[in-house]
C-alpha cells in the first residue's frame, strides 16, 4: 500500500508514535523516525525492530518546537530518501496543573511542543509534500474539543491543532495535498499510566466501549487517512475514543 512512500512520524520513540511507525513499515513504507535527543535509545530500538522486518528506516533527532532543528531534519530526510510523502505530527507533551497553579513556563512549553511543533513541521515539510501530492495527519485529542480539568494548556494546544488542520486543508487542497487530524481519547500509553486509578475507572465507565484504546487502534486510523482509500477526505477530525465523547 505504501511501497516506496516515505513517512515521517514525530514523537516516534514510544506509544502512539511507535505504533504508527511499525504499522507503516509493515505496509512497505520507508520510515523516518523523529524524537528529541533524550529519546535516542528508544528510537534505536524502534529502528532495529523495523530493520529486522526488512524495511528501510532512519531516525532523526530534532526538537519540533525549534524551527531551525526541524528545517535541518527535513534537509536530512531529503538527502536520505529524496522525497517525503506523509507527515504524521504526533509529538506531544503534558504538564497538567490547574490554571491557578500553572506557571507561564508550563503553559508555554506545552504550546511550543504540541502546537508550534505542528506549525514548524508542517511548514518545513510542504516543499517536499506538495511535489509528491502527499498528505499530513496530526494527532489532536478529544480534550481539544471539550477541555479537561487541569489541562488548559494541553486543551488549548490540541484545539489549535484542529483549527490549524482545517485552515491548512483549505490552503493546500488546490495542489492536491490533504490535511487531516485525529482526536484520540484515553489510550494505553506511558502518559496514561500516570492517571490515578480512580480516574481510570471513572473514564472507563463513561466510555461506551468500557475500556482504554490501544496505540495500534490509533495507528490503523492514521494509516487509513494517509492512504489512497481516504483520497476524498481532507480537513476532517476523526474521534477515536471508544464513544467517550458521546
Amino acid at each position: 500500500m505504501f511501497k516506496n512512500k516515505v513517512i515521517l512520524i514525530t514523537g516516534a520513540s514510544q506509544g502512539i508514535g511507535k505504533a504508527i511507525a511499525l504499522k507503516f513499515a509493515s505496509l512497505g513504507a520507508k520510515v523516518a523516525l523523529n524524537d528529541i535527543i533524550f529519546q535516542e535509545e528508544n528510537l534505536k530500538i524502534v529502528k532495529t525492530e523495523i530493520e529486522s522486518a526488512g524495511q528501510e528506516v532512519e531516525y532523526f533527532l530534532a526538537d519540533v518546537s525549534k524551527l531551525e532543528e526541524v528545517e535541518k531534519m527535513m534537509q536530512e530526510i531529503q538527502a536520505k530518501f529524496g522525497r517525503l510523502d506523509v507527515l504524521i505530527n504526533n509529538a506531544g507533551i503534558t504538564k497538567d496543573r490547574t490554571l491557578a497553579k500553572m506557571t507561564s513556563e508550563e503553559w508555554q512549553k506545552v504550546i511550543d511542543v504540541n502546537l508550534t511543533g505542528v506549525f514548524n513541521c508542517s511548514k518545513s515539510a510542504l516543499s517536499l509534500i506538495v511535489p509528491s501530492q502527499g498528505n499530513i495527519v496530526s494527532v489532536a485529542s478529544i480534550v481539544g474539543q471539550r477541555g479537561n480539568f487541569g489541562q488548559a494548556n494541553y486543551a488549548a494546544s490540541k484545539a489549535g491543532i484542529i483549527a490549524f488542520t482545517q485552515s491548512l486543508a483549505k490552503e493546500v487542497g488546490k495542489v492536491g495535498v490533504r490535511v487531516n487530524a485525529i482526536a484520540p481519547g484515553f489510550i494505553e500509553t506511558k502518559m496514561a499510566e500516570a492517571i490515578p486509578e480512580q480516574l481510570k475507572v471513572a473514564v472507563k465507565q463513561l466510555t461506551a466501549l468500557g475500556r482504554f484504546g490501544k496505540p495500534e487502534e490509533i495507528a490503523d486510523v492514521v494509516v487509513f487517512l494517509a492512504s489512497d482509500q481516504a483520497s476524498f477526505i481532507s480537513g476532517a477530525v476523526i474521534n477515536i475514543d471508544g464513544g467517550l465523547s458521546l
